[in-house]
C-alpha cells in the first residue's frame, strides 16, 4: 500500500495486493515446496541473495501476506508469523539471546511466557529476572546484567489487566542499550500501538483477538526498525560476527534494519521450525478485516459489565482498566484508544463462590481461552497458571477467588443477565 491509510482501512486492505485477473481474496497457497527453472535460482534463495519462497517451513505467500498485514497494522518494517505465541515469543528470545545470556521480564505476564522464561529456557542457558510492574526506573535497571539482552512486558497484562507504563520501561531499555519487547496481544493495534511509545519489537498470540474467532493458532514477532545492534556490536555479537551457517555472512552488514527478521527466519525458524500453517494464515488476515469494529464493541461491552459488576453486593473487586477509579485508569487513557474487552473479578466467597459462580453461568462458557467473538469464563489459578507456587502466583496477581471474563460482542444486556442470574447463586 503507497498511501498511508488509516487502520480500518489497513485492516482491510493491507498485506495482499491483486494484480490483474488474479483473485480478489487472499488465496491458500497449501503447498510446502515451490518450483524454480534453474539450479542457480533455487541456491541464491538458499543462499539469501535474492528473496522468494522455496519451501513453507521459512515462507510462504499466505502466510507473508499476514506478516505485512500485521506489520503494517503495528506500523512495523516486517514480521515473522508463527505456528502460537508461544512460539513467537520463543522466536523472539532465541534471536535475541545465546546461551549465558539473559532477560528482564514484567512478573505481570501470561502463566505460559512465565514458565517459559523461569523454567525452560534456563534449560538452553537463558536466564529471567523478573520485576514488578511498579518497580522504579532504579530498580528496574538494577535487574539488568552485561548478559541481559532485552527487557519484556505485556501492554495489557494477562489476566491481571495492568497496563504497562511504556515510558518508564523503553527509558531503562535504551539507558541500557538493549530493546525493549511488548506482546501487544490484548489491545491489539486496534487500541495500543507498542511502536509509538518506545517499543523496539512486538509480539503476539494471534490465536486471540487478531484471529478472534477462536478457529487458528497462530504468534508473530514484528521488528519496529527502530534498534540497531550494529551500535553495540559487543553486546550483540551473533547479529555483528560472522554466521558460519551461511558461509560467514553477517547479519547487520549484509540485511541492515532487517537483520533481526532475517536471522529469526533463516536462522531460528530454519532450525526449529514454528511456522504459522497457510490455512491458519488465511484465517488470521480475513478475521483481522474486522478487529478495529469487534475491539469497539468488545470494549463497550467490557465497561458495561465493569460497570455492573462494581455496584453488585456479591462482587468483592473488580479489575478493569476502564473504570475511573482503577488505579489502571491514568495509564489506560494515556496509552490506549479504548479498554479492551478483558477484566477479572472477585465474587464473595473467594475460591468456592467463584466456583459457584462458573458453574450456575448459561450463556458464557468456560473455556482455555480469552480474546474471542463469545463471552468465555476462566479461573487462571486452577488452569493457566496452577503450573505456578502460590508466591509466584500472587506475584503475578493471581488470587484464589479471581475469575477472568473475556468479554464478547453479544448484545451487552444479555451478557449482563447471564451473570446477574450467575451470582444470585451465591
Amino acid at each position: 500500500m503507497n498511501k498511508k491509510y488509516r487502520l480500518e482501512t489497513v485492516a482491510v486492505q493491507a498485506g495482499y495486493e491483486p494484480g490483474n485477473g488474479d483473485p480478489r481474496v487472499l488465496p491458500i497457497v497449501q503447498s510446502t515446496t515451490f518450483k524454480y527453472d534453474s539450479a542457480g535460482e533455487l541456491a541464491d534463495l538458499f543462499d539469501l541473495k535474492s528473496a522468494g519462497h522455496f519451501y513453507t517451513r521459512l515462507s510462504n505467500p499466505t502466510v507473508e501476506a499476514l506478516e505485512k498485514k500485521m506489520s503494517a497494522l503495528e506500523g512495523g518494517i516486517g514480521a515473522v508469523a508463527a505456528s502460537s505465541g508461544q512460539s513467537a515469543t520463543t522466536i523472539l528470545a532465541l534471536t535475541l539471546c545465546e546461551e549465558g545470556d539473559h532477560i528482564v521480564a514484567s512478573s505481570a505476564i501470561y502463566g505460559g511466557t512465565f514458565n517459559l522464561f523461569r523454567h525452560t529456557l534456563p534449560k538452553l542457558g537463558i536466564k529471567t529476572t523478573f520485576v514488578d510492574l511498579d518497580a522504579s526506573e532504579e530498580e528496574i535497571f538494577a535487574a539488568v546484567t552485561p548478559r541481559t539482552k532485552f527487557i519484556f512486558a505485556e501492554s495489557l497484562s494477562n489476566p491481571s489487566v495492568r497496563v504497562l507504563d511504556f515510558e518508564k520501561f523503553s527509558r531503562v531499555a535504551r539507558k541500557a542499550g538493549i530493546p525493549l519487547a511488548v506482546d501487544n496481544t490484548f489491545p491489539t493495534p486496534a487500541l495500543c500501538r507498542p511502536f509509538e511509545f518506545g517499543a523496539d519489537f512486538v509480539v503476539h498470540s494471534t490465536t486471540k483477538y487478531a484471529d478472534g474467532h477462536a478457529c487458528a493458532l497462530g504468534g508473530i514477532v514484528i521488528d519496529g526498525g527502530s534498534f540497531d545492534f550494529s551500535k553495540n556490536p559487543e553486546k550483540f555479537p551473533s547479529f555483528t560476527s560472522p554466521d558460519e551457517s551461511y558461509h560467514g555472512m553477517v547479519y547487520t552488514e549484509a540485511f541492515g534494519k532487517m537483520a533481526f527478521l532475517v536471522k529469526a527466519r533463516v536462522q531460528v525458524m530454519r532450525d526449529i521450525g514454528m511456522m504459522m500453517s497457510p490455512m491458519n494464515a488465511f484465517l488470521t488476515s480475513m478475521n483481522l478485516e474486522t478487529l478495529p469494529l469487534r475491539m469497539e464493541r468488545h470494549s463497550s461491552n467490557a465497561l458495561a459489565l465493569a460497570k455492573f459488576l462494581e455496584s453488585h453486593p456479591k462482587v468483592d473487586w473488580v479489575k478493569y482498566p476502564g473504570l475511573s477509579d482503577s488505579p489502571e485508569f491514568s495509564k489506560a487513557v494515556k496509552y490506549l484508544k479504548a479498554f479492551g474487552g478483558v477484566m477479572t473479578f472477585g465474587p464473595k466467597g473467594g475460591r468456592q463462590g467463584a466456583e459457584k459462580f462458573l458453574n450456575s453461568l448459561k450463556l458464557a462458557k468456560i473455556v482455555t481461552h480469552v480474546a474471542d467473538t463469545r463471552t468465555c469464563v476462566l479461573h487462571p489459578a486452577s488452569t493457566t497458571h496452577r503450573q505456578l507456587s502460590d508466591d509466584e502466583q500472587k506475584k503475578s496477581g493471581i488470587l484464589p477467588e479471581l475469575v477472568r471474563i473475556s468479554v464478547g460482542i453479544e448484545n451487552s444486556e444479555d451478557i449482563i443477565e447471564d451473570f446477574s442470574q450467575a451470582l444470585d447463586e451465591i
